[in-house]
């Protein structure tokens, strides 16, 4: 199948802006790779202490003749999606050993979750830990003893600190291994009217618990379709997973064979054999592309446009909000997933997933075919279905039809013609809107401002009925210099309300909206933010403001809002308090959100 014309510009584009940064990348690279095995460059003394406490495995470190794997770990038990981890090194350990091969955990990064932070003061360093998970791996990877690396990391910030930290290691080999999703709970519009049935005072706290613990009941990730979720996609198009790793659930047989396979692959893919395959080759331009592609097919999470520009910088290549409007214009959405649907991905998982929905891209010219990959021979083969059987993978054809096309449908016969994420740029800046699930009636917003500096403000003013109206709420200070830009999820309920009142509502923000952001249209990450000039902290209440999702504008309509003094923010608690303090040096030297909001790339 020819490639889109769209999807052949697009990378082209980005292959011209990238041109001398990503020489320069793969110039480093390149040297680091000639070195040869890393644990040749280390003294007797640097080894012995590598090898200290490794027991039967230290002659085979010693002799190097053999692979060495480094396990990046994001285990902790309080993340359900990263519980299932706790037992994966020593099983990897054991599959290293069958193979003659051995493996070490390199070390252990943070993992927060977003969900018990979502409204608390914690969620202003999740952005952050973003930052401090590629650190963190850069610190387990430095002690320059291993061949290749596996990443062991499913959830919303973790997945992206990991591929920075993989992408400069970028000479190593590396597999990203995945834990996947718990099983299915109650249905995701029980819950959803339950927390707006909560927000009205129609129901008690109780049973608000009552509800939440029954979506959210076991170990794995989230079932909606979320950034987590988001992660586990963008792997998969990108190359990094094996094929079909991404949605099966954990404790299950299947899981357990192909954490064995991507343990055996990864000992394949060393510079030590012939099938030599370091992660700078497989992150490429064509790569993300591939990735963007996925994330607009799928109405996936609008935290992932941020890291994935964050991503592609850290391997030399410069994405533009520019080509992710385009792309997603020239990608049909093909699935309907909670909360752009009421399935969660295991029903998707079941109706075909993302064996189908790769199969069906590329028949239709929107996917690189051709991409290096973890596996082996270009995204083509991860159109394929993975089974077992005596406990070893192997992989068929995959499907190709819908299961349930009220959940996922053919590329020819899509949700919408267009993807999920569209750019907004105007007189207050650029930002993006997620509108895989506004109804099209929603597209066009225009109506006054009514402007608040936080969550809380709104909330308040909702239950004294001063929103009661047509109106853009607009939440400032929220950018990633001012607070680190959290999650402004507490908002969905209150709006969802308001818009289901018959009013005409949007939200404009310089802060984030949770991955799970639905049916209010709502334009985010808006740069530059209040804090760093943006025309955001010049709009007084009663200001016209115009979201279009059509033409892709964001615009103050009122006159003379430039010539305006900027509000001056009271940041004085932001500073401290819950582990704000060490974070400070980050809230200086952030960059934008367009540019991916970064602090180490």
């Amino acid at each position: 199948m020819t490639l889109n014309s769209t999807i052949e510009a697009v990378t082209d584009r980005i292959i011209q802006r990238s041109r001398h940064t990503r020489a320069r990348y793969l110039s480093r690279m390149a040297q680091a790779a000639e070195e040869g095995p890393r644990r040749g460059h280390l003294t007797c003394g640097n080894q012995a202490h590598a090898y200290a406490a490794m027991g039967a495995d230290k002659d085979a470190l010693v002799a190097e003749k053999m692979p060495n794997l480094g396990i990046v770990t994001s285990y902790n038990d309080m993340l359900s999606a990263h519980q299932p981890f706790e037992k994966y090194p020593q099983f990897i350990k054991g599959v290293a050993r069958k193979n003659g091969a051995t493996a070490q955990v390199a070390g252990g990064v943070p993992a927060m979750c977003d969900g018990v932070t979502q409204g608390q003061v914690g969620m202003e360093l999740s952005l952050f830990s973003r930052d401090v998970i590629a650190l963190s791996a850069g610190v387990a990877l430095s002690h320059n003893t291993f061949d290749a690396a596996v990443y062991l990391g499913v959830c919303d910030k973790i997945v992206p600190g990991l591929v920075i930290a993989a992408a400069t290691f970028g000479y190593l080999p590396g597999i990203f291994i995945p834990a996947g999703p718990m099983t299915s709970g109650i249905p995701n519009d029980e819950k959803t009217n339950v927390r707006k049935a909560f927000a009205k005072g129609e129901c008690d706290r109780a049973t608000l618990m009552k509800a939440e613990m029954a979506s959210y009941h076991g170990p794995g990730t989230c079932t909606f379709y979320g950034t987590a979720n988001s992660n586990q996609m963008l792997m998969e198009f990108m190359g990094l997973h094996l094929p079909g790793a991404s949605f099966v659930n954990p404790g299950t047989e299947l899981r357990d064979a192909l954490t064995g396979h991507a343990t055996k692959r990864a000992l394949e893919i060393t510079k030590l054999g012939n099938q030599y395959t370091p992660v700078c080759d497989v992150l490429d331009e064509r790569t993300f592309v591939n990735g963007l592609v996925g994330l607009m097919a799928t109405g996936g999470s609008t935290n992932l446009v941020i890291h994935i520009i964050a991503m592609a910088r850290a391997a030399g290549v410069l994405l533009d909000l520019q080509d992710l409007s385009d792309l997603s214009d020239a990608t049909p959405l093909m699935a309907r997933v909670y909360p752009n649907g009421l399935a969660d991905v295991n029903h998707f998982h079941a109706a075909g997933g993302l064996g189908y929905m790769i199969g069906e891209l590329l028949s239709a010219g929107l996917l690189h075919p051709n991409t290096k990959t973890v596996y082996g021979n270009g995204l083509k083969d991860y159109h394929a279905e993975p089974h077992v059987k005596d406990g070893e993978v192997t992989w068929g054809k995959g499907a190709t039809n819908s299961e349930n096309e009220k959940i996922l449908r053919p590329a020819k016969d899509p949700f919408q013609k267009a993807g999920g994420l569209k750019q907004l740029q105007g007189n207050l800046g650029r930002g993006v809107i997620k509108v895989s699930a506004v109804d099209p009636d929603r597209h066009i917003i225009e109506a006054p401002a009514r402007v608040f500096s936080g969550q809380a403000e709104v909330k308040a003013a909702w239950r004294a009925h001063k929103l009661d109206r047509d109106c853009v709420i607009v939440v400032r200070f929220q950018g990633p210099k001012a607070n680190g830009m959290p999650e402004l999820h507490g908002l969905t309920p209150t709006l969802s309300v308001l818009q289901d009142r018959g009013f005409n509502v949007a939200l404009v923000t310089d802060g984030r909206m949770s991955g799970a952001s639905g049916k209010v249209p709502a334009a985010i990450h808006v740069a530059p933010e209040a804090l760093d000039g943006g025309l955001i902290a010049k709009i007084q209440d009663g200001d016209m403001i115009r979201v279009d999702a059509v033409n892709g504008t964001l615009d103050v309509l009122t006159e003379g809002v430039a010539e305006r003094d900027a509000a001056t923010p009271d940041l004085s608690d932001n500073g401290h308090g819950i582990g704000r303090e060490l974070f400070e040096v980050f809230r200086q030297s952030v960059g934008r959100a367009d540019d991916g909001a970064g602090v180490v790339v």
